[in-house]
């Protein structure tokens, strides 16, 4: 392929990924979006293989095949509460590959015009290799913490944003070292302080910020990708990383905002490991059974679903669409309200939602959504807890003071399916359960939500 046609290749790649992008930011568009995705980077890959500078072999084509069936059975096989966790460990891969180009790299010999040409490539190397690193053994940990083989809380050590610091600096000097052709052991020595500060940031972070902590862990992977396209020569490559990179950034952003944090907060991590809530809990937990909740839907008219991660591990979205559907055929209005960070990646509900066939309208998002508690008959909360907690608004002293939640309190009747009294991921106490009209509806979410839509009349109601 000449170069004229591979630039071409290259930025139709782009384009698409863009309109990959742009088409993500509603749910309506975003499986059309993800085929612009597939497209884009089957361009890319195919006009990168059979290119002058790499040049196609049967070694290639195999590793190519073994890829795309690992990744399909992979895809198949995971379910999707755990592609928080897949998508942690996707993330790995692509630091991992990050620190390997820039190894090589280093390896080979290199002809340079200038002084200068040669330490900006050094320098490219160095920080593709730094950032790669980090971003390898932090997804490691990230997808530990979310499959639950590592512990959510955050790991609090004496003198940890001493110890980042310390490591920063030390990879700082080493690239001078190396910058100055001390030799390839500064560029090995840093790469294992950057697989150690990766681990040692992630591990400081709990289990209530591991959506920013995903969103992150993207941001660092495009990066990486774009100093290995610097690296490498390769426009498409710098492209697509700054795309990922920025993006991912951005959402981290947005996510913090969502919990009235700075995303420096978050990083530096320890949020997790509070006492709770300075409030005493006054009152008890009451609880109800299926044909009390049942009662309850079957008189109200307006009801307002709140879905979190619990709903996700339960695999509770079925039965869930099933009764929406249900309600709104005997005339209810039912919508769902979607807090910004509820399930452990951004947009986890609204994709297990959508997989159920639950209609795009009548999924909102926090700030649509907030104003209507006051006027709603019934909320029915399924595994959520972090999200609906008003002592993000009435106690501040609470680790969550300040962040924005969705207001279910201010209905009529609160109902909270809820596997048991536990707290959620922040470990922080919730005091809606205690209120006076909220009532705990325990067990299993789907075996709850079915046995509530055999228990109502409207089990009968028209398909």
């Amino acid at each position: 392929m000449n170069t004229g046609i591979q630039s071409a290749a290259y930025i139709a790649a782009s384009v698409l990924f863009i309109l990959s992008l742009g088409g993500l930011a509603g749910q309506e568009s975003a499986k059309r979006a993800v085929w612009y995705g597939i497209a884009g980077m089957t361009l890319a890959v195919g006009a990168t293989v059979i290119s002058a500078q790499v040049g196609f072999s049967i070694v290639l084509a195999g590793m190519l095949a073994l890829g795309a069936v690992l990744g399909a059975v992979l895809a198949r096989r995971v379910e999707m509460t755990a592609m928080p966790q897949l998508v942690a460990a996707l993330h790995s891969f692509v630091g991992l590959a990050a620190v390997f180009i820039g190894l090589d790299s280093d390896l080979t010999p290199h002809e340079f015009v200038s002084a200068a040409e040669r330490n900006i490539h050094e320098a490219e190397i160095f920080l593709g290799v730094f950032i790669g690193a980090v971003t390898f053994t932090g997804s490691i940990i990230a997808y530990g913490k979310l499959s639950g083989r590592i512990g959510g809380r955050a790991l609090v050590l004496p003198g940890r944003h001493a110890y980042n610091i310390v490591m920063v600096v030390a990879a700082v000097g080493l690239m001078g070292l190396y910058m100055q052709h001390a030799g390839s052991w500064t560029l090995y020595a840093m790469t294992l302080i950057a697989c150690v500060l990766g681990i040692h940031l992630v591990m400081a972070i709990g289990g209530a910020d591991m959506p920013v902590v995903v969103s992150m862990l993207n941001s660092y992977s495009g990066w990486a990708a774009a100093a290995t396209g610097f690296l490498l020569g390769n426009d498409l490559l710098i492209v697509t990383g700054a795309l990922v990179g920025s993006s991912g950034a951005i959402l981290s952003y947005i996510m913090c905002q969502a919990m009235n944090r700075s995303f420096l907060a978050v990083i530096l991590g320890g949020f997790g490991n509070a006492p709770g809530t300075t409030v005493t809990m006054q009152g008890e937990q009451i609880g109800i059974d299926t044909e009390g909740v049942a009662a309850a839907l079957e008189q109200a008219e307006s009801i307002i679903i709140v879905p979190g991660y619990g709903m996700a591990v339960a695999q509770a979205q079925g039965a869930v669409a099933e009764l929406t559907h249900r309600l709104r055929a005997a005339g209810k209005q039912v919508r769902f309200a979607i807090h910004p960070v509820a399930g452990r990646l951004p947009g986890h509900m609204n994709v297990l939602l959508a997989e159920a066939k639950v209609p795009y309208d009548i999924v909102l998002e926090m700030d649509e959504i907030n104003q209507d508690f006051p006027t709603t008959d019934v909320v029915i909360v399924i595994g959520s807890n972090d999200i609906v907690n008003p002592a993000a608004q009435e106690d501040p002293g609470s680790p969550i003071a300040g962040m924005p939640v969705l207001e279910v309190w201010k209905a009529k009747l609160v109902v909270v399916s809820k596997r048991g009294q536990g707290t959620g991921d922040s470990g922080i106490e919730n005091p809606l359960f205690y209120r006076e009209n909220t009532r705990m509806f325990y067990g299993d979410a789907k075996a709850s939500i079915s046995a509530l839509i055999a228990a109502t009349s409207l089990a009968t109601a028209p398909a």
